[in-house]
């Protein structure tokens, strides 16, 4: 593509980035260390394999973290089983999705992180990966990682591509740098309605609506004899789960429990964080708020005294859901704008969330009218919304089935006593 071709914006990014990449390398060095990542494979952000390519057909995957990483695995699967001759390179961002692919990649795939986007370590990349083609998920866009990519002749496709009316307004301000940007893909796959009007709008006609990938993940993986256990030490205690709390959440949350307990005495909340390395912060919140706690990441165990279980360690997030009737998936009490309530709908586990989801802007909605969810706008309404589910021990029963946004046909509803 000729320079005169590029917008300026995008032009005055790449500088920027081919400038600034020692600096950002230094950055992405400092958090893999900090998660214990092999430093042998800290060299991958600058475009240097760790891993020969396998011989004959690479379909390249990217993805930005766990979630959306784990979104595609059902499709590599699926794509592997149809054609046994193809090989999957999936790449990512974060320490935290490399170690769950780790332990979930399908069949001849492998798990390299992704370059950063400069121009230097995109060449190394592609010199030596040579992907038949390109399969970027969601809004993992950089515009350099584009640009070479097409250059080096690999198809792209963009699949489950989410665009909110808010990053709508903003791309619409400069139609032209998005068009160019998303001109790179030859299909774009759209996860609801709202995407493909948008992208429709900044006159990407190729933009098509279709099953969300994450609604076809299937339950996360869970270590049955580590849930047989945990469900043993908490016999048949009310327990509800808070899952992936942002800075800010927790207090909301915690409050609700502290509400809890004063008509279900023995109630166990398990506090999942996002990002399970504030777990040394959080345990000092627990115990500032009053609250008997333990924390998982340091061997502990919930004794019958443990009013706040801290579950601040990585791929265990299954195992939660697993465990708890009724699932309290934040980033949606502030403005993350929610994360996917399809796992926690896929184990069972009834969900409450907060009201800033735009992110699902479409299923939130599903589930609530579905009666396996429900909006409330801060922990004040939470403590009795679901006193009903908790008639059997942890793990052993549901508060319904919460997939009736997921399957036809399905129905699920709160069990709700009235508040006392």
């Amino acid at each position: 593509m000729r320079r005169g071709n590029v917008p300026l914006p995008l032009r005055l990014y790449g500088a920027a980035a081919n400038l600034l990449g020692p600096v950002a390398y230094a950055r992405v060095q400092r958090k893999l260390a900090a998660h214990g990542t092999d430093p042998a494979r800290w060299r991958e952000r600058m475009g240097h394999a760790t891993l020969p390519r396998p011989e004959g057909r690479l379909i390249w995957f990217h993805a930005a973290s766990v979630g959306e990483s784990a979104s595609v695995l059902p499709l590599v699967a699926q794509w592997g089983r149809a054609q046994p001759e193809t090989e999957f390179l999936i790449t990512s961002g974060t320490a935290t999705s490399a170690e769950m692919l780790a332990r979930r990649l399908p069949p001849r795939s492998r798990h390299q992180f992704a370059p950063l986007d400069t121009r230097p370590a995109l060449r190394r990349f592609l010199r030596h990966w040579r992907p038949d083609a390109g399969v970027f998920v969601e809004s993992e866009l950089w515009p350099q990682m584009l640009r070479e990519s097409a250059g080096a002749g690999v198809p792209l496709a963009l699949v489950n591509a989410r665009l909110s009316d808010r990053s709508a307004r903003g791309w619409a301000r400069a139609a032209r740098t998005a068009r160019h940007l998303l001109g790179h893909f030859r299909l774009i796959h759209c996860q609801d309605a709202r995407t493909e009007a948008n992208l429709r709008a900044l006159g990407l006609d190729r933009a098509r609506q279709g099953p969300n990938l994450k609604a076809l993940s299937g339950a996360l993986p869970v270590d049955e004899t580590a849930r047989a256990s945990l469900a043993g030490q908490i016999g048949d205690r009310p327990v509800w789960l808070a899952a992936s709390t942002h800075p800010g959440e927790e207090e909301i949350v915690l409050d609700a429990h502290r509400r809890l307990l004063a008509h279900l005495p023995e109630a166990l909340l398990i506090l999942a964080p996002r990002h399970p390395e504030r777990g040394p912060d959080l345990e000092v919140l627990i115990a500032e708020r009053g609250f008997t706690g333990a924390r998982r990441a340091i061997g502990a165990v919930p004794a019958p005294e443990t009013q706040v279980y801290l579950a601040d360690t990585l791929g265990e997030m299954g195992l939660w859901y697993a465990l708890c009737p009724v699932t309290c998936l934040c980033g949606s009490f502030t403005a993350v704008g929610g994360h996917t309530p399809y796992e926690p709908a896929h184990a069972g586990s009834a969900i409450l969330h907060g009201p800033l989801y735009a992110n699902f802007a479409e299923i939130y909605p599903a589930l609530d009218a579905a009666g396996a969810g429900e909006e409330v706008a801060d922990g004040r309404r939470s403590r009795w919304r679901f006193r009903g589910c908790w008639a059997r021990p942890a793990g052993s029963m549901r508060c319904a089935t919460p997939r009736a946004g997921l399957s036809p046909g399905t129905r699920a509803r709160w069990t709700r006593s009235p508040p006392t």
